[in-house]
This record gives structure tokens, sequence and C-alpha cells, in this order.
């Protein structure tokens, strides 16, 4: 190559950077706020199995503001702050179903649900970056024990 014709390509490399750097922002920003999500939705889950393991322990129609305190804060009290943000005790709620036939008699059972569509609100994962990744709300997110006998 000649002398000229390397000085016409001096700042190629810098255009190409700038050409490919929105698209690699966007994807970072996009996979970084789907981990939020997931976390967000992985948090509700384990929310629930706490309030349910903690609700199959007592019984039937006992600690259940307890339970709704334990699934959205992590503790009995109410004491701690929210385990998410805009996580309230009202979109909790929990459920009771008795002698459920099973193979060998009956069994109780009890669901601690977050979003269920007939609780007072919903729980929304606020996007950080909405023009890359909206708002999502998540279904109810369930879990269902046994109960206390």
């Amino acid at each position: 190559m000649t002398r000229t014709g390397a000085r016409k390509q001096h700042g190629v490399a810098a255009v190409e950077f700038a050409i490919l750097l929105v698209p690699l922002v966007l994807m970072i920003f996009g996979i970084s706020e789907l981990g939020r999500a997931f976390y967000q939705y992985n948090t509700l889950v384990k929310a629930t199995r706490n309030a349910a393991r903690y609700k199959s322990m007592v019984g039937v129609g006992q600690g259940e503001p307890e339970a709704r305190c334990l699934a959205t804060t992590g503790d009995t009290a109410c004491a701690g702050t929210p385990l998410l943000d805009g996580l309230t005790v009202d979109m909790v709620t929990i459920d009771y179903a008795n002698n459920v036939p099973t193979g060998s008699g009956g069994i109780n059972l009890v669901k601690v649900t977050i979003n269920d569509p007939g609780a007072a609100e919903q729980y929304n994962f606020v996007s950080v970056v909405p023009f890359v990744i909206p708002d999502i709300t998540f279904g109810p997110v369930s879990t269902t024990m046994r109960g206390p006998a």
C-alpha cells in the first residue's frame, strides 16, 4: 500500500467503533435489565415459599399477618424494609384447601400468592431503561404446601 493510501485509512477504526458502540451498549443494558427482572422474579418465588412454609406450621386462620410480613419483608414482624421496591403486604393472598383427596385420604393445603388477580395491588418490575426493556407486570407467583392438619 502506498503512503497516500495509508493516510486515507486514518480514523476508520474509530468510525467503525462508533457505529458498533450504540448496538453494543443497548445489548448490555438489555442483558442487565433482564438479569434484574429474573432476580426480582426469583425473590418473589422465594418469598412465597418462605411464607407458605411458615403457614404450613401454624393453624388455619392463625399467623396470616406474620406470613404476609414474611413474604414482603423477610421478617414476621414487618420490621425490615421490603424485599423489593414497591412490594407491599396488600399484594399477598393466602388461600386454604381442606381435605383435598389423595390416594390415601385427604390433606390440607395452604397457598401463598403474590400478584393474585384478586389482590389489592400488583407487583410491577420497573425498568431503569424502558426504551430497551419495558416495564413488566409479573403474573401470579404462588407456592402451595401441605397445610396444618
